[in-house]
C-alpha cells in the first residue's frame, strides 16, 4: 500500500455511508465533518505523532471479526496524559469525535470510529510507573500490556491474574470491563482495578479513587468508568491489585463423552467450594480445530481445561476432588501439564481457539459472541445452544470460562453471504434471549459496543438505559467521546 506523509489529505474512508449490518435496526450515526484547519492544528501540536495514511487509519478502523471497517479521519499516537488532554481540547473546540484505541482486540466493534474523527492510540503510553509489593498493587500507564506487566512483576513474586486471552492493554481492559480464563478465582477488571486517572470530555484530568483498601467516599467513579468503553472518559493510568505467584500451579485436560458431563463437573466443583484458578470448556468441534492448528492430539470430545493454584497439599486436594467428580460424570483420565513450558503450550492452544475455528473454513470471518448465566443454569443454557448450533449451515464452536457461567460461540461465517449473516444474527438473538430468560446477561465480557445495543435494552429495559444515556449526556454533552457505542442517543 502506498505510504502517505502526514501532509497528504486523508483518502476516502471505508464505511462512510453505513455501518455493518449487525447494527441494523438502530440509529446509524452520521459521520462528523472535519472543520477547515483542524488537521493543520493537529499537525502543529503533534507533529510526527499524527498519521493520516490509509494503512494506519485502516488498522485503527478494522476489527478481526465481522464488522465492516470504518476509518478515522486521523490517528494520533499519544505519548503522555498531556497529549491526551491537548487532543481532547482541540477536538472539543472543533466538535470532532475522539475514540480511544489500545490493542484493537475487542470483538463488538467497541473501538470503531463510526462518526469518524480522531482515533487516539494509547499504546505508546506503556510505562509501568510504580510497583508496590508491600501493598500488592501497582500503577501503570494505559498502554501497558498485561504480558509486559507480568514480566516485570515476576522478580517481585507477584502477578496480575486477569487473562482475556489476547495481550490487551490494561487501559483497554478496564474500558471494556474485561475478564477471561482466571475470573472464576480472581474476578474481573471490576475487582482488579483500584483507581483510574481519566481525561474528561472537557479536557480535565481526574483521579477516581485513592489506594485505600476500601472507601465509602461519594459515588464510585472507578466502577462508572470501568466498562464505559471510552464513552465517558479516556483512561490514561490504571492502579491494579496484584497477587502472589502461587507456590504450586498444575494444569490438566479432561475429555467427556457428553456435554452435560463436562458442565456438571464444573457446576459441582464450584458448589463444593473448590478454588479453581481456571476451568475452560471447549466443545468437540472446537477441540478438532484446536488440535489441527496447535498440532495436538487430544480426543475430539467435549473437553475441560483446568488449572489449580495453591500450596502443594492444597492443590493435591483440589485435584482429587475434581478428578472424582469428573469420573462420576463420564470424564476420561486427566492429561497433566506441570512444567511451565507445558502449561504455556496448553493455554496458548486455548487462547488461539478463535483462530483455530477460522481454519475450519478458510476465507471465513468470525462472528464471536458471548453470554453469562447463573452457574446453576449453565448446563441447560449451553445444551440448548448446542442444539441450535447443530442446525446451523456453517461451523459454530462453543468455548468459554464456564467456571463463572460465561461461554462464547464463534460462528465461522462466509463474509459475502447475506443469508449466513441473517442466520447467525437469528441464532445469536436466540442465545441472548435464552440467557436473559435465565436471569443472565447479554455480554459476559465482550461489552456492548455496536453489536449488542438492542440486547442491552432487552436486558435492562428502556428506563434503565435512559439513565445510562442521562449520565452520558451530563458528562459528554457534545457526544464526542466514542459516539454511537453502547446505546444510541
Amino acid at each position: 500500500m502506498t505510504k502517505r506523509s502526514p501532509a497528504d489529505p486523508p483518502p476516502v474512508a471505508i464505511g462512510r455511508e453505513s455501518l455493518d449490518s449487525a447494527a441494523a435496526g438502530r440509529t446509524v450515526e452520521a459521520r462528523a465533518s472535519i472543520p477547515d484547519g483542524f488537521l493543520d492544528t493537529l499537525r502543529a501540536r503533534f507533529g510526527d505523532a499524527l498519521h493520516l495514511g490509509e494503512a494506519v487509519r485502516l488498522q485503527h478502523g478494522s476489527s478481526e471479526v465481522h464488522f465492516a471497517p470504518v476509518l478515522p479521519d486521523a490517528v494520533v499516537f499519544a505519548r503522555s496524559a498531556d497529549d491526551v488532554v491537548d487532543l481532547v481540547k482541540i477536538c472539543s473546540a472543533m466538535n470532532v469525535p475522539v475514540v480511544p484505541f489500545g490493542a484493537g482486540t475487542s470483538v463488538e466493534g467497541n473501538f470503531l470510529p463510526v462518526r469518524g474523527g480522531v482515533s487516539v492510540d494509547l499504546s505508546e503510553m506503556n510505562q509501568i510507573l510504580e510497583i508496590r509489593p508491600n501493598d500488592f498493587d501497582c500503577t501503570v500507564q494505559a498502554g501497558v500490556r498485561r504480558e509486559q506487566l507480568n514480566e516485570d512483576l515476576r522478580s517481585a513474586g507477584l502477578f496480575f491474574p486477569i487473562d482475556p486471552g489476547a495481550n490487551a492493554t490494561l487501559g483497554g481492559m478496564a474500558s471494556t470491563r474485561a475478564s477471561g480464563t482466571t475470573a472464576v478465582r480472581y474476578g474481573t477488571m471490576r475487582e482488579a482495578v483500584v483507581a483510574l486517572k481519566v481525561v474528561t470530555p472537557q479536557g480535565k484530568v481526574i483521579e477516581t479513587a485513592s489506594r485505600a483498601p476500601k472507601s465509602a467516599a461519594g459515588y464510585d467513579l472507578t466502577r462508572m468508568y470501568i466498562g464505559s468503553e471510552g464513552t465517558l472518559g479516556i483512561i490514561t493510568e490504571v492502579t491494579l491489585r496484584l497477587h502472589p505467584i502461587p507456590e504450586t500451579i498444575s494444569s490438566a485436560v479432561c475429555s467427556f463423552e457428553t456435554l452435560d458431563g463436562a458442565i456438571e463437573t464444573v457446576t459441582q466443583s464450584i458448589q463444593m467450594g473448590v478454588p479453581l484458578a481456571r476451568i475452560e470448556f471447549l466443545d468437540d468441534l472446537q477441540m478438532r480445530a484446536v488440535n489441527r492448528l496447535s498440532k495436538l492430539d487430544y480426543p475430539e470430545l467435549n473437553t475441560l481445561f483446568l488449572e489449580f493454584h495453591g500450596s502443594p497439599s492444597g492443590v493435591k486436594e483440589q485435584i482429587a476432588i475434581v478428578n472424582a467428580l469428573a469420573s462420576e460424570n463420564g470424564g476420561g483420565s486427566f492429561a497433566w501439564s506441570n512444567l511451565p513450558e507445558e502449561r504455556s503450550k496448553l493455554w496458548r492452544a486455548r487462547h488461539e481457539a478463535y483462530y483455530a475455528a477460522m481454519q475450519l473454513r478458510p476465507g471465513s470471518v468470525g462472528f464471536a459472541t458471548d453470554v453469562c448465566v447463573p452457574i446453576s443454569r449453565l448446563s441447560e443454557c449451553i445444551s440448548e445452544t448446542k442444539i441450535d448450533l447443530l442446525t446451523a449451515t456453517m461451523p459454530a464452536t462453543i468455548l468459554g470460562h464456564v467456571g463463572d457461567g460465561n461461554f462464547h460461540v464463534v460462528f465461522v461465517m462466509d463474509p459475502d453471504s447475506h443469508a449466513e449473516r441473517e442466520e447467525v444474527e437469528r441464532l445469536n438473538k436466540r442465545m441472548v434471549a435464552r440467557a436473559l430468560a435465565m436471569n443472565g446477561t447479554c455480554a459476559g465480557e465482550h461489552g456492548i459496543g455496536l453489536g449488542k445495543q438492542d440486547s442491552l435494552v432487552a436486558e435492562f429495559g428502556e428506563d434503565a438505559v435512559d439513565i445510562m444515556r442521562a449520565v452520558k449526556r451530563a458528562i459528554d454533552p457534545k457526544n464526542l467521546f466514542n459516539p454511537g457505542k453502547i446505546f444510541s442517543l
